[in-house]
């Protein structure tokens, strides 16, 4: 099984010199040796208005809200370099829609997240920011291969309605909508140079429907055909020994490493599809363990990451992510980057071929 990591920060990915601290924690990193750099496309933030096309170089601090240390870069431009240069495969996942693309307030949605997880009402300025994001790629000579249309479409933090009513019993809305999504990037990269497929679903952990969100498997299920026999991954969130909003279900699932409750459902939802093309691949695009939980989260993520590898259907797993962000504290380094997390050990193990015992990949850790 491959790695790969998300990281926003290119001073912790691109090789040679870096500024200041960041050279010993790039080397750290790489020597996970992870083969894809997950990127997330804000769209909120690279164009936050619609009298101007997307900012792909806009001006980054460098530092982890506020936390030093810090060196400045120039947005997605640099992550796209910098995963070029250290070989990596970058893994477009978009989110957050910006306020003036927004759909008006309708069914069962997070008032806290408000307009950024709502439907674009304006597939056409969907399109226009995946073919600019594909214009930069080209100009810059840079592969774009796969691509995520949504972040978490079944989360209602993330994208909705999830359903016309908050009630588990009400049938999803949310797969309909994420469809035209996938439909609307899929035409937009079958029109452009170059071989770029779907990474469907990125779905977050749920085990089961719930009153405001979709589960896993009960999302692949309502998915139609089209959209998932012509996608080239699903993409799962599963979270080891991690409780919390943003980790979804994850803290009861992963009692069991792996969360294959979870997983088994959602292939099980896939097959139905009987695509011509064979079986779905997985990869788990966001895991991670709770840097509070010491030695134990790290060995729920050795556990975990063991039982991925074994499994013929899970091709890539995805740490999120490797500096730790105060927001979800399940990263291998603590913001400062002054100590390594307990779960590093577990993705050196990984690295290595020592995943079959778990305690010693973890020895030491508290």
């Amino acid at each position: 099984m491959n790695a790969g990591i998300t990281e926003a920060n290119p001073h912790l990915v691109a090789p040679g010199p870096q500024p200041g601290a960041f050279t010993p924690w790039r080397d750290r990193l790489q020597a996970l040796q992870p083969r894809y750099l997950r990127i997330l496309v804000d769209w909120r933030r690279v164009q936050p208005t619609p009298s101007q096309g997307p900012d792909w170089s806009q001006p980054a601090d460098g530092c982890l809200r506020g936390i030093p240390p810090c060196a400045a870069f120039s947005g997605i431009a640099d992550e796209l370099r910098a995963a070029a240069a250290a070989q990596m495969v970058p893994v477009i996942v978009i989110l957050g829609t910006p306020d003036w693309a927004a759909s008006p307030p309708a069914g069962c949605e997070s008032e806290r997240a408000g307009a950024a997880a709502r439907m674009p009402a304006d597939l056409e300025a969907y399109r226009v920011l995946i073919r600019s994001l594909l214009e930069l790629g080209a100009g810059e000579r840079i592969a774009l291969p796969w691509w995520s249309p949504w972040n978490e479409p079944n989360h209602p933090l993330f994208f909705g309605p999830q359903r016309a009513a908050c009630d588990a019993d009400r049938a999803p809305q949310s797969p309909d909508r994420y469809a035209e999504l996938v439909r609307a990037a899929r035409a937009e990269l079958d029109a452009a140079p170059g071989d770029q497929r779907i990474v469907l679903g990125e779905v977050a952990g749920f085990d089961a429907p719930r009153a405001n969100a979709v589960g896993s498997a009960e999302f692949a299920r309502a998915l139609p055909d089209d959209v998932v026999c012509g996608a080239g991954v699903w993409a799962q969130h599963a979270y080891a020994k991690v409780a919390g909003e943003l980790a979804a279900d994850a803290a009861d699932p992963a009692a069991q490493p792996g969360a294959p409750r979870i997983l088994r459902g959602v292939t099980d939802a896939l097959d139905a599809h009987a695509c011509p093309g064979g079986p779905l691949p997985v990869w788990i695009t966001e895991t991670g363990a709770s840097s509070q939980d010491g030695r134990d989260g790290c060995e729920a993520m050795a556990r975990a990451l063991a039982v991925w590898s074994d499994d013929p259907r899970v091709d890539v797993a995805f740490q999120y992510t490797f500096r730790e962000d105060t927001a979800f504290r399940v990263g291998l380094a603590n913001p400062r980057l002054t100590r390594l997390e307990p779960a590093y050990g577990a993705w050196r193990a990984l690295a290595t071929g020592g995943l079959g015992d778990p305690a010693a990949a973890c020895a030491g850790q508290q």
